[in-house]
């Protein structure tokens, strides 16, 4: 059954990671057409073509490399502008990668699509043609946030007792069992219960887990705790003891340690080491309770999560060691580490392995696919060829020229020939590949476990 399980988890997020591909290609294709723009193909993935459909001017297909997607529109570059003394000069090698790749731009264009070409159309309208596929990423995983957040909910801390730890264990110890020489917990001597709600700690009031957990860490000694106990209140005084816990910063969150570069510190299983400090210590965990967000709220987790998608992409290259080191010399893979399309799949399995609640399972892979289409957004948006950004730098740059030119009444330079940085792409594509193949093997060798 675990198996069984597992191959559904798979296929579940390998099928959301096509259909985010596909959304993402179908906000290019939908915006060109509607600019008139001539699309000949709409494919999912890289390399032999699985299966294709035509329809109309446009063939439809999935290739064998899940590894993205593109829709070809004719006239991507712009015609080169060739002077006699170029034309004499004998081209570079950059030149002449520049041309090839212009030669096959047009190798499938008929006289009578001269006028529905890419780079024909004003600066504003490319910027919308190639704005739109990370856009359909940002709305997909937004959306799908929204569903978390405001329909199934998030488990969220309480200020309600859910479990009374008997005893007092010594950071680091892994004891599962009590003994008569280990002190017992101040909740345990003063006689607390799973289901006590604490209302309020040394005469603060405790609405919530925040105010509650902030105000016994920083009781010391006897304290007096106001409890709801089955509808009833009741007061009740414990012996608050200090002790050393994971840090938290002013929101409740936990620290992790950092090294001298400010990176973070991780154990032997790769998972990051909290700080420590020393306040008041009850023995209690809260309750938690899944709950729904409101539309301000969501908004404000969904910015969240876009800005550590933006840092995740800022220090993707710090991570290529690490990656190489897990897959190829054995070291540790971190929790934080990049994941390809093997193992984001992987993860879809795990999840449905762990026998989870069904509304636990689907929050979990709801909440996996937006940061699928939060990456898709943000990495198409860096400015380098052939990524959607570059092409939207280029759009960008030629409005600034002719508005500039047209600032000091100068003849319109034309459009910007972004085929002169067909041999960056070249190398982009050639990096991109080499990494995904890295995370390919880290992935099957040494993958991410969510559940250690």
């Amino acid at each position: 059954m675990v198996v069984l399980l597992t191959v559904v988890g798979i296929i579940l997020l390998v099928l959301g990671l096509l259909f985010s591909i596909a959304w993402h290609e179908l906000g290019h294709m939908a915006t060109a057409k509607m600019f008139g723009i001539k699309c000949t193909e709409f494919m999912v993935g890289f390399g032999k073509t699985l299966w294709s459909t035509r329809k109309g001017e446009t063939e439809y297909g999935i290739k064998a490399v899940p590894l993205g997607g593109f829709v070809r529109m004719v006239g991507m570059l712009p015609p080169a502008r060739r002077t006699e003394e170029q034309g004499a000069r004998k081209m570079s090698r950059w030149r002449a990668m520049a041309e090839d790749a212009r030669e096959a731009s047009y190798m499938e264009l008929p006289p009578e699509d001269e006028d529905r070409q890419f780079y024909q159309r004003s600066p504003w309208k490319r910027l919308i043609v190639m704005f739109a596929g990370p856009g359909m990423n940002l709305v997909l995983g937004t959306a799908l946030l929204g569903v978390l957040f405001m329909g199934i909910g998030v488990y969220q801390d309480t200020n309600e007792v859910g479990v009374v730890n008997e005893c007092v264990v010594p950071s680091g110890a892994s004891i599962t069992e009590c003994t008569d020489d280990l002190p017992r917990t101040p909740a345990h001597e003063a006689e607390l219960l799973p289901g006590d709600v604490v209302v309020s700690v040394g005469g603060a009031d405790t609405p919530d887990w925040a105010s509650a957990s902030r105000e016994i860490r920083t009781s010391d000694g006897p304290t007096e705790f106001g409890i709801e106990r089955e509808g009833e209140l009741l007061t009740t005084e414990v012996d608050i003891v200090q002790s050393e816990l994971p840090a938290r910063d002013g929101a409740g969150e936990i620290v992790y340690e950092t090294d001298e570069d400010g990176d973070n510190v991780y154990d032997e299983s790769g998972r990051r080491i909290p700080a420590v400090e020393t306040v008041g210590f009850l023995g209690i965990h809260f309750a938690k309770e899944r709950g729904t967000l409101t539309a301000t709220e969501s908004a404000a987790e969904v910015g969240d999560m876009l800005v550590g998608v933006g840092q995740a992409i800022v220090a993707l290259p710090s991570k290529v060691p690490e990656v190489f080191g897990a897959a190829f010399l054995g070291e540790q893979r971190t929790e934080d580490s990049p994941v390809g399309i093997v193992g984001i799949s992987r993860i879809g399995g795990e999840i449905m392995s762990q026998g989870l609640p069904v509304v636990d399972t689907a929050a979990m892979m709801l909440s996996i696919l937006a940061g699928v289409n939060f990456f898709l957004f943000a990495f198409n948006l860096v400015p380098i060829l052939p990524l959607d950004g570059g092409h939207m730098a280029g759009a960008l740059w030629e409005s600034i020229k002719k508005w500039t030119a047209r600032l000091f009444k100068r003849p319109d330079p034309g459009p910007v020939d972004i085929a002169l940085l067909t041999p960056v792409a070249y190398v982009v594509v050639a990096c991109f590949l080499v990494f995904s193949v890295i995370l390919l093997v880290a992935d099957l060798v040494n993958p991410v476990l969510l559940f250690g």
